[in-house]
């Protein structure tokens, strides 16, 4: 085994691995949408698009603040 064949595993091993790490943070993405405040930061996204003033808006503001 030459240092070309060991190059050319060793870049496919990497490969896959990063492929492995891709798709999982990925999956992690879509499955965890909410924060462990219960946060949705998705609905975030459309800020720039819905910045009219008649749009309503993300997330509600109480006029009261919480202790």
């Amino acid at each position: 085994m030459d240092i070309a064949e060991l190059q050319a595993y060793g870049f496919f091993t990497l490969t896959a691995l990063m492929v492995v790490v891709l798709y999982g943070y990925i999956y992690h993405l879509y499955t965890k949408k909410k924060d462990a405040d219960g946060h949705d930061y998705e609905d975030y996204s459309n800020i720039a698009l819905k910045d009219d003033i008649s749009d309503t808006p993300v997330s509600a503001i109480s006029e009261h603040k919480e202790k």
